[in-house]
């Protein structure tokens, strides 16, 4: 009798560890959910803290603990960080979710505690007839109410290509947006339409009055620098206040810029890049009337999102960039002094991820967003 019991015991526990193994197997894990990396500021750790992110492409905190993440196929996400409660924003305007289009970058109003708006740029018009256009909502019980078109960029095109696009907001207020060209070369050099330039608006959308084309007749208002190819980065930096913006060149190229009034960054007179079919597209690097990128990648790393580095946590990265690289899948770190890249740490190569953007989060923690069908949101801090 002894023997029986003790053999149903041995069964019974056995049944038991299987059934807690086969339920562990379906839990997310510690160390798949937190990985450690090495870096130059010491060993980082990356913490998953959502995933099944379809293609997302832009972030903004609005506080500690809440963050609105897009989806390029034109949905706009609250994400509870300390809940894990995702909600689906609604109140978006029609959206073109074709090739590099869709719903792009979101970024909330300085004033937005009083004022409650929220900036989306995004791809509109039509499937044929379409371009970046930027409008803004009041976020109110999970909606966008009073949604309001501010910029539509011209000329509307069928091209799915070089939509841009970055919104940044300066210490004075005005929006920073970045355009493409949309695959239309010529047109980064004709200031008569927005393709490829840095746009500055009032956050309604009108032109401040010292725009530097204001009132030069063939140039677009709106227009504050020009000469772009596709620039999907852009920041604040935090001592000058000049927005610095990255873009892509072609087949080599990649740029960094500091974006000032009325200059001609020069695409496609001048170019560190060829085409993708190897032909020259300008044997020029520099030329008269041009503003030389303080820095460039041949061979590209097609580079997307970016940050300074600011707070106390990476205290040792202070002031340093961070830039985000699909085609490399990793994380830069370049160390910046004044407008020189001093040198460049590639980061996360392990996780082999498209990163898409690169924020700095209210307590100093960086947060990336990767680029896939199921892309991720990760939160990166020293390890304790």
């Amino acid at each position: 009798m002894y023997l029986s019991s003790e053999k149903t015991n041995i069964k019974l526990l056995g049944t038991v560890f299987i059934t807690l193994c086969c339920l562990a197997s379906q839990l997310p894990s510690e160390a798949a959910a937190s990985r450690v990396f090495p870096s130059s500021h010491g060993p980082i750790q990356a913490t998953t803290l959502k995933s099944d992110l379809h293609h997302p492409w832009g972030m903004a905190f609005i506080n500690a603990n809440r963050v609105l993440i897009t989806e390029r196929r034109g949905r706009l996400l609250a994400l509870n960080l300390k809940s894990k409660h995702t909600q689906v924003v609604r109140g978006l305007p029609r959206i073109i979710a074709q090739g590099q289009g869709g719903l792009l970058d979101v970024a909330i109003d300085p004033q937005f505690e009083k004022n409650r708006w929220v900036y989306i740029s995004y791809t509109g018009g039509l499937p044929r007839s379409k371009s970046t256009h930027v409008g803004r909502g009041k976020l109110q019980n999970g909606k966008l109410n009073q949604f309001q078109v501010i910029f539509k960029a011209s000329p509307l095109m069928k091209s799915q290509f070089h939509f841009g696009s970055r919104l940044v907001f300066s210490n004075q207020g005005h929006l920073y947006i970045s355009l493409g060209e949309r695959g239309q070369k010529s047109l980064a050099q004709d200031p008569s339409n927005h393709s490829g330039s840095m746009i500055r608006v009032w956050p309604d959308g009108s032109v401040p009055a010292d725009n530097p084309f204001l009132k030069q007749r063939g140039y677009q208002p709106s227009i504050f620098s020009y000469g772009h190819r596709n620039m999907q980065g852009a920041a604040l930096h935090p001592t000058t206040g000049e927005v610095w913006a990255h873009e892509h060149g072609p087949k080599g190229g990649d740029e960094i810029n500091v974006i000032r009034p009325g200059r001609n960054y020069g695409w496609p007179k001048t170019t560190y890049g060829i085409d993708y079919d190897g032909t020259i597209i300008s044997t020029q690097t520099t030329l008269p009337g041009i503003t030389s990128p303080i820095h460039h990648w041949t061979p590209s790393i097609a580079p997307s999102g970016m940050a300074f580095v600011k707070g106390p946590l990476f205290s040792k990265w202070r002031g340093d960039l961070l830039v985000g690289a699909l085609k490399d899948r990793r994380l830069m770190h370049l160390t910046i002094r004044g407008e020189q890249v001093l040198e460049q740490e590639p980061l996360l190569g392990e996780l082999a991820e498209r990163i898409r953007d690169v924020e700095i989060g209210p307590s100093g923690a960086i947060y990336l967003l990767t680029d896939s069908k199921n892309g991720s949101l990760l939160k990166l801090t020293p390890q304790q």
